[in-house]
């Protein structure tokens, strides 16, 4: 029996994303007939994800929650991109899938395992009728990872390849600055959680001074292995999964990929717990570290929209945000360069184009130009505060428009 044989007219489809996307089954099921109106939903990662489901065969459809360069190009009748909070798609999807894809393999016991992605995962496969699951010799499972239950598998096909590896983040100056000023709000015995790109990068390369720092969040790269490695992050201080680092998926290196094989210390767990805010409020002084597009006079946080499109999604950023705030010792911070297109554009602006976080989500706002520390501040000197962290360039035009508001 092949693999397209188990999928059916209109069929709703979960693919797993970023670093477990299994691009071997999906390059299978592209190469066959397949039946009409099927609706594929997945949440991508740019560079991980490159499948736009709009040119698949039989007029497909395709839910995201989270815009890439790719999917851009897709036909917009049939692209149907959906904001909605991590935790919220979670819940979202424990019903309606009739099929999931995904891929597993073997870890150093010869246990088979999910791959380095589990965010939906157990959601989407609590409603499926198919699970399909590629099983690629070319990884080793996580040993952190999630088991498999082979009575769950509708059916399988093996493979032999290597994960997509992202280019080497390059942390310029701009980045390394803002990484230093975070880095300096963060305190021995801290919990973290961050994103990816060149700020994260220089955030947690700027660590190397802390003790017993913990980490629970959406992801873990290259630069949380190096902290962990260096004992710089222990978890000993977490009130709950003391010694363990928490995750829902890993994007990196190859290397990364071989030390989650033997470090058992890393947990994969869905975005039911990684993201839900009563697991987070148990773990005191929880930093959550995020970026954006744009934030405006108000505390206002744009961090998916930008010149009338838009470029990403909300992400798992507002779940941390408010994580944070209802932790103990807790802080939401929001890490951005304070302009954009070579210094052309300010990113502080009299108001943003599109909402993603609300003004009172936002505890602290760094830019290369200092810190603003927004919590418990009256709504004039939270904007007071944030021009000073705009480029000198913009700051007479964005008192201005202070003036005129307030």
């Amino acid at each position: 029996m092949s693999l397209a044989s188990h999928l059916r007219d209109g069929d709703r489809i979960f693919v797993s994303g970023s670093s477990n996307e299994p691009t071997g089954l999906l390059s299978a099921l592209k190469s066959v007939a397949l039946p009409a109106n099927l609706h594929f939903i997945q949440f991508p990662i740019g560079g991980f994800n490159r499948h736009d489901f709009t040119q698949w065969p039989g007029q497909a459809h395709h839910t995201t929650f989270f815009m890439t360069p790719d999917l851009r190009q897709a036909d917009r009748s049939r692209l149907h991109f959906t904001p909605m909070q991590m935790r919220h798609v979670y819940d979202w999807l424990q019903q309606d899938v009739d099929v999931v894809l995904t891929q597993a393999a073997a870890d150093r016991n010869g246990t088979l395992r999910f791959g380095p992605n589990v965010d939906f995962l157990q959601a989407a496969m609590q409603s499926a009728r198919v699970v399909l699951v590629e099983i690629n010799d070319g990884l080793t499972a996580p040993a952190g990872g999630l088991t498999v239950d082979p009575d769950v598998i509708t059916d399988s096909a093996r493979t032999n390849r290597p994960l997509y590896v992202p280019p080497v983040v390059n942390i310029d100056d701009t980045s390394r600055t803002i990484g230093t000023l975070v880095a300096g709000l963060v305190k021995d015995g801290d919990c973290l959680q961050t994103g990816i790109g060149a700020i994260p990068a220089a955030i947690l390369s700027a660590l190397g001074e802390r003790n017993d720092l913990g980490l629970h969040g959406g992801l873990i790269d290259d630069g949380g292995m190096a902290l962990i490695r260096s004992g710089v992050v222990t978890g000993k201080r977490k009130a709950i999964d003391a010694g363990l680092h928490v995750t829902g998926m890993a994007l990196g290196s190859a290397e990364l990929h071989t030390w989650l094989a033997d470090t058992g210390t890393v947990v994969l767990r869905g975005a039911n717990y990684t993201h839900e805010l009563n697991v987070i409020r148990g773990i005191d002084n929880f930093v959550s570290v995020n970026s954006a597009v744009e934030i405006d006079l108000f505390g206002q946080i744009n961090a998916e929209y930008a010149a009338g499109r838009q470029i990403s999604g909300t992400g798992g950023s507002i779940d941390f945000m408010r994580g944070a705030r209802a932790s103990k010792g807790g802080r939401s911070i929001i890490a951005m360069p304070a302009t954009a297109r070579d210094g052309a554009v300010s990113r502080i602006v009299d108001k943003v184009e599109l909402v993603t976080a609300a003004r009172t989500d936002v505890d602290i706002v760094v830019t290369e130009f200092g810190v603003a520390h927004l919590r418990g501040q009256s709504a004039r000197t939270r904007a007071e505060l944030l021009i000073e962290l705009a480029a000198p360039v913009f700051r007479d035009a964005l008192r201005e428009q202070a003036h005129a508001i307030f």
